[in-house]
């Protein structure tokens, strides 16, 4: 297939590579060209703008967060994608704005499937993402090859799109919750004067085997909160996009909440481009560590 893909960040960049591989032809956009320039020598093409993303007729975006998708959609493809063609959104993002790309695509004769991912950089780049998709069966079933290429597992979720984002949201929510928790636990056997990497060993072989647990948990044992693989900055405007969504429906999340405030203290504190692991270090230092 022929196919637009904006954002090449972190994320994008293995999921573009991983098309390519699988052998799509690619045309790429970022905001910052270089990045896109990267996947040339791979067989992409480079576009100058992301209305020259839409000559294939379909166009995936995964991008950071609501504003930049509305840059690249509404300022950018939405007028030159031909009727027919396809929006696949990749980000993660606001149910609203999920739910106004539906209708704008709807009114311009195209087709949208809002489809986020879970899994961090690494995963992209080996295509074992999981993804989560929601919108009309049949351009579901269109774009179900270009999802196969970028991940190992595809659940859909049924014709309305915005349900895959609130699952998406939600799940952010859990690891959230996740590391609030171990960072909690580990700070309480640090206080005790135990080994935390000794500690996050014997839970995550026993009650709590996970990966999440054992790969967030050697990060937080180790403190190991640089490079990010996914910014605290940016889990905390997930929290805030499940906030919203939870309050739309009148939907109390009370441990939300919490980690809203955690989070924004870690941005308080300098730590906005630490991995989002680093709530655990919000934690320590309330409890008096460094």
């Amino acid at each position: 297939m022929n196919v637009g893909f904006a954002g090449l960040g972190q994320m994008g960049i293995g999921m573009a590579r991983n098309l390519i591989k699988a052998g799509h032809q690619v045309t790429g956009y970022n905001r910052t060209r270089s990045r896109a320039e990267q996947l040339a020598g791979e067989g992409a093409k480079v576009a100058d703008t992301p209305a020259a993303l839409a000559d294939g007729g379909i166009v995936i975006t995964m991008l950071a967060d609501d504003s930049a998708v509305e840059d690249v959609v509404f300022g950018g493809f939405i007028e030159s994608l031909p009727r027919g063609g396809l929006h696949v959104s990749m980000s993660t993002i606001s149910v609203a704005l999920s739910q106004r790309l539906a209708a704008a695509h709807r009114e311009h004769g195209q087709h949208y499937v809002s489809a986020p991912v879970f899994g961090r950089p690494e995963a992209a780049a080996a295509a074992k993402l999981f993804i989560v998709a929601g919108g009309p069966r049949d351009q579901f079933d269109r774009c179900s090859d270009l999802l196969s290429a970028m991940g190992q597992q595809t659940f859909y979720l049924g014709e309305e799109a915005h349900r895959a984002n609130v699952v998406k949201l939600s799940g952010n929510f859990l690891i959230a919750a996740m590391l609030e928790s171990v960072g909690e636990a580990v700070a309480l056997v640090r206080k005790y004067g135990m080994d935390p990497s000794d500690y996050i060993e014997l839970m995550t072989s026993t009650l709590f085997t996970a990966p999440v647990h054992k790969n967030y948990g050697a990060l937080i044992a180790k403190e190991k909160y640089h490079p990010a693989g996914f910014r605290l900055k940016l889990g905390l405007k997930d929290v805030r996009l499940a906030l919203a969504a939870a309050e739309s429906v009148a939907c109390p999340m009370p441990v939300a909440s919490i980690m809203r405030d955690h989070l924004l203290t870690g941005v308080a504190r300098g730590l906005e481009d630490a991995d989002w692991s680093a709530l655990a270090q919000v934690v320590a230092q309330n409890a008096g560590l460094s």
